[in-house]
């Protein structure tokens, strides 16, 4: 073996290093304060807390592997919301049949309703069934904006859109949703129409 070939070892060592570009510590760190949205985004989108549960483990590979450098905690977040939307994107390809979990817990991401167990239970239900019915991206929308909390900015990134459109699209996402609960609800059509619905 020459000088240049045990170079040339040091030099791949270190760029095997560098994959991680973060220590254990510091990956241990991102992991506690982004799994839990991570994991409840893959399961809302999947409606399948095992598949969340694979998902989620996929997503932390390859942000891994993926060499990126970040320049601040929301990049490194946002990119981890990119992945694990690309990976959904990947199975419902695969899957083609999307179900849409709702949490049964109280707290951030649970829906509140005024009156007892029965009836939360029932809004539960319905918005499930409303949201099963969007499509994904309308799905991705709304879960990213109201279960997660992101800008428009980092929706877009999540979702590889122009910033500019996100408001528009969540309020199209948000008006579809509303449709689709008075149907289910048996409300009365507006007697008006839109702009977009006139011929």
């Amino acid at each position: 073996m020459t000088l240049s070939d045990v170079e040339l070892l040091q030099g791949r060592a270190r760029q095997a290093d560098d994959v991680l570009q973060m220590d254990e510590e510091a990956f241990r760190s991102l992991y506690e304060q982004t799994a839990r949205g991570v994991w409840a985004y893959l399961s809302r989108m999947t409606g399948d807390a095992h598949l969340a549960d694979d998902l989620l483990q996929e997503t932390y590979y390859r942000f891994l592997r993926a060499r990126a450098s970040f320049e601040t905690d929301d990049h490194r977040r946002n990119y981890l919301f990119r992945i694990a939307t690309n990976l959904v994107k990947d199975t419902r390809r695969r899957n083609r049949t999307v179900h849409v979990a709702l949490p049964d817990e109280e707290g951030p991401g649970a829906l509140s309703a005024p009156g007892d167990a029965e009836a939360r239970a029932q809004v539960r239900a319905d918005l499930s069934r409303a949201m099963a019915k969007l499509r994904p991206r309308e799905r991705s929308l709304l879960w990213l904006a109201y279960g997660q909390g992101a800008s428009h900015r980092e929706i877009a990134e999540i979702l590889d859109l122009k910033t500019a459109s996100i408001k528009l699209l969540l309020f199209r996402a948000r008006r579809r949703l509303a449709k689709l609960l008075r149907l289910r609800s048996g409300a009365p059509a507006r007697p008006w129409r839109n702009s977009e619905e006139r011929s």
